[in-house]
């Protein structure tokens, strides 16, 4: 085992966001929040350049806050799905172009093989030169079996697009995982410094997952201010598989 690129990521190399300047481009997120938090900085800068982004969300995100009686599940995903759109309009996106999958949070894993099917079509309409996908080995179950959901639709297909992995929950000391040492795995620093205050703004849309929105819930999901600093630098970390 080697050591994650996360352990010192100020010493990955850092490149501008011409170098992966293509389009259309793909972004892939498990929750709604996961796309502006990984890649929030990214977004905004391709749709600067005027590269078409297509956002596709997998789960409904209704597992943040399960007890709650304010936001029962279809309420909860509402909310969440309006909370995807105002970010990702705030970074430049259409809203025609965001997807909602709607499949149930925390539970990815036993439904992917029925979404290949509609995951395969829809790569085909968009045919992206890159995708952005969560790691593959993010500690959490519905990251991994995203990443698997879009590589087992690709497998299906005759498309090669560039595949640009982001870390989410790598970043918590406690969860992160070690590198299998088989792996060749490139890592890289993307400078965000031009749009970093823009992404802070789209993470702010979040309130649901940030603030104390839904306050019926004791068992509710809540990201801390220590693992929001993460997603708030004038960077953010990719991996490449070689």
């Amino acid at each position: 085992m080697t050591a994650s690129p996360l352990t010192n990521p100020d010493v990955l190399p850092c490149r501008s966001i011409k170098e992966i300047a293509y389009s259309p481009v793909l972004i892939v997120a498990p929750h709604p929040d996961d796309e502006t938090l990984g890649c929030g900085g990214a977004i905004a800068l391709l749709r600067s350049l005027k590269c078409d982004v297509c956002v596709l969300v997998i789960s409904d995100g209704t597992l943040s806050h399960p007890n709650s009686q304010k936001y029962p599940a279809p309420l909860l995903q509402a909310l969440r799905e309006s909370e995807t759109l105002e970010a990702l309009t705030m970074l430049g996106v259409n809203p025609n172009d965001v997807t909602f999958c709607g499949m149930q949070d925390g539970s990815i894993s036993t439904q992917y093989n029925s979404a290949i099917a509609s995951c395969s079509a829809y790569l085909t309409e968009i045919a992206p030169q890159i995708i952005f996908l969560p790691w593959r080995y993010d500690p959490h179950s519905d990251h991994r079996a995203t990443s698997k959901l879009i590589h087992t639709a690709l497998g299906n297909l005759d498309l090669s697009p560039r595949i640009i992995e982001y870390p989410i929950w790598d970043w918590d000391l406690a969860q992160r995982g070690n590198l299998i040492e088989s792996e060749k795995v490139t890592s890289w620093r993307l400078d965000i410094a031009a749009v970093v205050e823009l992404k802070q703004q789209a993470i702010a849309c979040y309130r649901s997952q940030i603030t104390n929105l839904i306050d019926d819930d004791s068992e509710g999901f809540r990201l801390t201010p220590e693992m929001l600093l993460n997603f708030s630098r004038p960077w953010e970390v990719y991996l490449e598989q070689e």
